[in-house]
Formats: structure tokens, sequence, C-alpha cells
């Protein structure tokens, strides 16, 4: 092996990472939270926040965070990710941050889990707990959006589904290790040309767009009414 592929070159930056492992564990917290029944919703709704939180970074990190985390870097068009696709068994396809499929993928998730994050702000468990926006809306229109709530969290599982067959795909076809990138934040040099490393982590940065999106998520809920699902 060449020296060239010892090498390992930063292309995920450290707030991108938490993120990437967090959100991760609140997907499959809420779906525990949920299956275990009522007397965890308060923990579901807890790991919801957090998701949400987690989210809104996200979609500003693709704004301002380093290279490969900004969505003008993945986010091609049909063209190109129809190029993409007919050099996909080939070593052209291999590129340094999300290809053009796994940006559309990226795109998808998040707003498939803003949408669940939102809609359970407004939603109930047909018992007796309730979202915390829960009196901004009817009691029909929050069985609407539970109902939401519920069939979009089967979209997630299909898109987490062709994420892992994607992961599995280059790691035993192409030999290509998508998972340890994602831990160590470096790519083998042969993956990644030169110049297109990244050079920063903006923890700082990504500390206060956390922070901006926890305190207006906690205001807004802070200045929702009260209010208690009707008994039929």
């Amino acid at each position: 092996m060449q020296q060239r592929d010892m090498e390992r070159r930063l292309v995920w930056d450290l707030p991108l990472r938490i993120f990437h492992w967090l959100l991760a564990t609140c997907v499959a917290g809420s779906w525990l939270t949920h299956e275990l029944g009522p007397l965890w919703f308060e923990w579901h709704e807890r790991i919801g926040y957090l998701a949400l939180v987690l989210v809104a970074f996200r979609i500003a990190w693709g704004f301002v965070g380093p290279r490969h985390a900004r969505f003008v870097s993945f986010l091609r068009g049909p063209r190109a990710t129809w190029s993409y696709l007919r050099h996909l068994r080939g070593e052209g396809a291999r590129t340094a941050g999300h290809n053009p499929l796994g940006g559309l993928a990226v795109v998808a998730m998040l707003g498939l889990l803003l949408l669940q994050a939102v809609t359970g702000l407004f939603a109930n468990d047909e018992i007796f707990n309730n979202g915390p926006l829960y009196g901004y809306v009817t009691d029909q229109q929050s069985d609407r959006l539970t109902g939401l709530h519920k069939t979009n969290f089967n979209a997630v599982l299909a898109l987490i589904c062709l994420h892992l067959a994607a992961i599995a795909y280059y790691q035993l076809w192409k030999r290509v290790d998508l998972v340890r990138p994602m831990w160590t934040g470096r790519k083998e040099a042969s993956q990644v040309a030169p110049g297109e490393e990244i050079d920063g982590q903006s923890l700082w940065l990504a500390i206060v767009l956390v922070g901006l999106a926890a305190v207006t998520l906690w205001r807004v809920i802070a200045a929702a009414p009260v209010a208690s699902m009707s008994v039929y």
C-alpha cells in the first residue's frame, strides 16, 4: 500500500459528527419510548425536543459550517446526479464529502425528521398525554397531526433502511468504509483530492447555534397555552 493510502485527511468536522450520532440515538430512543407505552411519554417528549434542536442546528450548519457540511457542497442537479449513478461502480464515483445521492438523502432525512418533531409538538397519545403546543389546535386537528406523526415515522424508518443498505454496498462492494470517517472525521487520502480536506472545526459557532435553537424552542413551549385533552 502506498504512503498516500496510509494517510488520512479531515473531512467531517466534530460538530457534524456529534450531530450525526446524537440524532441516530434520538431516532432509536423515540421509537423505544413509544413502544414502551404512555408511561414513557415524558421521555419520548424530551427526546423529541433534542431531535428538533439537532435538526435546526444541522439546517443552520448547512449554510455556515465547514466546507463538506454545507448544502452547496453536495446538492447537485439532475444531470450531476445521473452522471454519478452512471459511474457508481467506478473509482470516479468517489467524493470527499457527501455524494449527490447521499446529499439528497441528507435533505430528505432532515425534512422528514423536522416534520416528525414539529407534528409531535401538537400530537397526543390518545389516552391522557399531549404535546406542549396542543393548546394551539383543536382535538380533531391534533388527532390528524398525530396520524401524520405516526405515518411519517414509517418514512423515516424506510430512509434509514436505505441509508444502511448504502453503507453496506460501499463496504462490501466498493471497499469504502463510511462508518469510521463519521467517528474520526478522516478519510483515506486516496478518497480526498488535494485541497478538499477541511482545516477547522468551528466548535464554538456550533455551540452558539445549538444554544440559540434550544432557547428558541424553550420560549415557544413556555409561551404556549395550557390545554388538556377532551374526554369523550
